[in-house]
């Protein structure tokens, strides 16, 4: 067997039906008095839910989170921090809401209790992306990681099956880069599959029965398992250009990474052994890129970026920005073969696999 490092990452997780009805209990297991609550706007209905579970404990409430974690955003919900006398954070909602709790338990130290109704994967992990001007940035710190999780598959029964779906595969796409990262180990590996092989069953599932309740806490415990394994290793090629186009051009997180992954795991078919993982762990004989993109379009998510928003002018940017400064990827990043696999992305074209 090869030589491995593992880190146990100090989060305490609370899995099930009912998850969100301990919410005080864990806010006083980490021994928090006074918290801040963040919602998006589309979820302030939650924010009064977690507040009369949290009682005399909420003294502040943000519902302005916004997609990349803007650092202009996050100084705002500083203030309000800062006005309450806030001694901790609870998160409830997606990467948006996450990303902001994450990003204000960076400045200030506090601990974060976080809420999941999406299967991102964010609140498993020490890492987060920031925009300013443009440019995301991501950094990996410990202080970053939640410190306790909620994962209540109530809180996902009404997610759109569209937000499911891009959600879904933007978590199948932590799983897979953790299957060929420079940090992979026996580990993780296992993890992923396992993470990969949830979705594959449950999303068909939710696509056909969105009420599905058995498909929805398979997928979340999918969403528990790929997120774990981004917040051990290393992100490769896939995030770095979701990330770039994210950032620079203000393209929708997961379905900017729905249409991404297909065309990303074709770029790295050449780590052979992860491919046979994932092929795998999706059921198939097929080349796993192009399976992945069937069932994407299978399930209705976008293929194409310029259904996202993406303007044809900026692909070469786009290539130019990822090539400038690469993460560790099992094939060269090559700034041509980015320019290419990009033009594939942009058009909605199959991968090359």
């Amino acid at each position: 067997m090869q030589a491995f490092q593992f880190e146990n990452l100090a989060t305490r997780v609370r899995f099930g039906s009912g998850s969100l009805l301990h919410l005080r209990e864990e806010v006083a297991r980490l021994g928090a008095t006074r918290v801040i609550v963040l919602t998006t706007p589309q979820q302030i209905s939650l924010a009064d839910r977690a507040e009369h579970l949290l009682g005399d404990v909420a003294v502040a409430r943000f519902t302005d989170a916004a997609m990349h974690t803007p650092q202009a955003v996050t100084q705002l919900a500083l203030e309000r921090v800062r006005e309450a006398g806030v001694d901790g954070i609870v998160s409830l909602g997606g990467g948006s809401t996450i990303g902001l709790g994450k990003a204000i338990a960076l400045r200030t130290g506090l601990p974060h209790i976080t809420v999941p109704t999406t299967y991102a994967g964010s609140e498993m992990t020490p890492i987060l992306g920031e925009t300013d001007a443009g440019r995301k940035v991501t950094q990996r710190q410990p202080v970053i990681q939640p410190r306790a999780v909620l994962y209540d598959v109530d809180l996902t029964l009404s997610l759109p099956i569209a937000a499911s779906v891009t959600s879904g595969l933007n978590a199948i796409a932590h799983a897979v880069e953790a299957l060929y990262a420079a940090e992979g180990n026996p580990i993780t590996s296992m993890l992923a599959e396992a993470g990969i092989r949830s979705f594959a069953q449950a999303l068909p599932r939710l696509h056909t029965d969105p009420a599905d309740r058995d498909a929805r806490e398979q997928a979340l415990y999918g969403a528990w398992l790929c997120g774990t394994c981004l917040g051990q290793v290393g992100m490769a090629l896939h995030h770095k250009l979701c990330h770039t186009l994210g950032g620079t051009f203000g393209l929708p997180h997961a379905e900017t990474h729905s249409v991404v992954l297909p065309h990303a795991i074709a770029y790295n078919a050449v780590a052979s052994v992860a491919m046979d993982r994932i092929a795998r762990a999706l059921g198939t004989d097929q080349a796993p890129a192009l399976a992945l993109f069937e069932l994407g379009q299978q399930l209705g998510a976008p293929a194409a970026l310029r259904d996202l928003g993406m303007p044809e002018a900026g692909i070469a940017q786009a290539a130019d920005l990822a090539a400038a400064n690469p993460y560790p990827n099992p094939r060269p990043i090559e700034r041509d073969a980015l320019e290419a696999l990009l033009r594939r992305a942009w058009a909605g074209s199959p991968p090359l696999a």
